[in-house]
């Protein structure tokens, strides 16, 4: 091994060690809960210049700790847990899943996988996908993600390693996609608002960032593919897979009874795809939005995709139970949902003090001025266009540490950065360009992220001893990588001219 392959083992390791002697998730949200009740209080006596553009008003730190607040808090802390969006993504979706995965469904599915994909292109096929789950919102964390530790194992390579991979598309890779889907009008919603305080005539395309996201898709599947093959798993292979072998879901040889059943259940989830396919053709289609179409945030069908999981594992799961002689009652399958969420119990419980947490540092107005007075640092400094540009990557892979939302902190940042860089001929499209990427690179490397401790979860699953540490030193990597190979792999398309989007421009005007 190479002094300089040594090195980063460990400091990989260090890492580790480190991070696990972190408190449990759940206790680290709690303490920032109490930081920022305690910083509430102590900066809402002090003035600050940063204005917040929403607001057009100065910023204004809201002290948390007052009898009136806290009386609030109290009342609504019922409300700030179930409202708590990851909890009911995360929850809905699993009850699908979990009888498609108690079924054997899922397990029959991916034997026959097996079959088909060589194994030396299992590592970037699993990232592939992971990336493309983007298309169907918060997918990838309930769905890729955990089954791509079940594939990895089935292979006989660590299963942490398949998680890693799948993580790294799913969330390091997330403004990559050759698919749109519901985040692109999302963000051009804020980057147009923002762009019209300058030229209030001006119209961004909602898919301005298309094709540049298209060929960042290669880049991401093919970083992903060399960490976790050539640095991840190495690392990985003294790591022991000691969880509950009755968590462990596996992947045995089909009977021909069971063979006969994935086919009927395939079919089944095929005929329903079908059938989704149908309603969603009619330009009257009850799932578009009000001008008729199907990618826009407010489309009915952007807002369906978890229970549409839901329901395409379901069907498939149900038919399969039956089929296959896993299900002999109804009681079963309820019984396949109720596993699934024991599997949920302690991300519910964390899901308690994250919900807590978020919502009291939205309230504090802590966030809006951390993003605000970096963004006003980084106006002062006027320094080139791709300077600037790089700049605004670093410093919104920063903020992302604190603030997870990538549509809170562009409607945080955007009316900052858009007008600014409009100012310095930088057209919106580039900026929002840039803003997607520094929103991606860091996502996976902060407990903060809402679906961290999910996959600390499912790293349990093979590893009991699995602490924040352990995957923060799995990601790193792929973060650090990632941040800057995205970055110069951004600023040489823009040197070559390729066109970012459509109807897209690198100049404004």
């Amino acid at each position: 091994m190479s002094t300089q392959s040594t090195w980063a083992t460990r400091a990989l390791d260090k890492v580790e060690r480190v991070g696990n002697k972190l408190p449990d998730p759940a206790v680290i949200f709690l303490i920032c809960l109490v930081i920022v009740w305690v910083l509430s209080a102590i900066l809402s006596q002090f003035t600050f210049s940063a204005i917040d553009p929403r607001t057009q008003e100065a910023v204004v730190v809201n002290n948390l700790l007052t009898g009136e607040v806290m009386a609030d808090f109290l009342s609504r802390m019922v409300t700030i847990f179930t409202g708590f969006a990851p909890l009911g993504v995360v929850l809905v979706a699993m009850l699908g899943v979990g009888v498609a995965e108690h079924s054997g469904f899922i397990s029959a599915g991916l034997k026959r996988m097996l079959d088909k994909t060589p194994g030396a292109l299992l590592t970037p096929m699993v990232v592939l996908v992971a990336i493309i789950s983007h298309t169907a919102t918060d997918a990838g964390y309930v769905l890729v993600i955990p089954l791509a530790g079940v594939i990895f194992y089935a292979m006989g390579r660590h299963p942490l390693a398949g998680i890693a991979a799948a993580f790294a598309g799913v969330s390091g890779g997330f403004c990559a996609n050759f698919i749109p889907s519901a985040i692109d009008p999302l963000l051009q919603s804020f980057t147009q608002s923002a762009a019209q305080i300058i030229d209030p005539d001006i119209q961004v395309n909602p898919l301005n960032n298309w094709f540049f996201n298209s060929a960042s898709t290669l880049l991401i599947v093919g970083i992903a593919w060399y960490l976790t093959d050539k640095v991840i798993e190495p690392r990985l292979k003294d790591t022991e897979v000691d969880g509950d072998p009755n968590e462990i879901p596996k992947i045995e040889e089909l009977t021909d009874k069971q063979s006969k059943a994935l086919r009927w259940a395939s079919l089944s989830m095929l005929v329903g795809i079908i059938v989704l396919i149908a309603i969603l053709i009619p330009e009257t289609s009850p799932l578009r939005d009000a001008e008729g179409k199907l990618t826009s945030f407010a489309a009915p069908v952007m807002q369906s995709i978890v229970p549409l999981i839901f329901l395409l594992f379901l069907l498939p799961g149900v038919v399969y139970g039956f089929m296959s002689g896993t299900y002999q009652t109804t009681k079963d399958m309820i019984d396949s949902m109720t596993k699934a969420m024991q599997g949920m119990s302690y991300y519910i419980v964390m899901a308690f003090f994250c919900a807590l947490f978020i919502d009291a540092f939205g309230k504090s107005n802590l966030g809006a001025l951390l993003a605000i007075e970096g963004a006003q640092v980084l106006k002062t400094l006027q320094l080139p266009s791709m300077v600037t540009i790089v700049g605004i990557i670093f410093l919104t892979a920063f903020v992302n540490l604190f603030i997870g939302s990538s549509s809170a902190k562009w409607a945080l940042l955007g009316p900052i950065f858009v007008p600014m860089l409009m100012q310095l001929n930088i057209s919106p499209d580039l900026t929002q360009a840039a803003y997607r990427l520094g929103d991606s690179s860091s996502n996976i490397i902060t407990p903060l992220l809402p679906y961290f401790p999910l996959v600390v979860v499912y790293c349990q699953r093979y590893v009991k001893g699995t602490g924040i540490g352990t995957l923060l030193s799995l990601m790193l990597p792929y973060s650090i990588v990632i941040l800057f190979a995205w970055t110069a792999f951004l600023l040489l398309y823009w040197s070559l001219g390729f066109p970012l989007g459509v109807q897209a421009s690198y100049v404004y005007p």
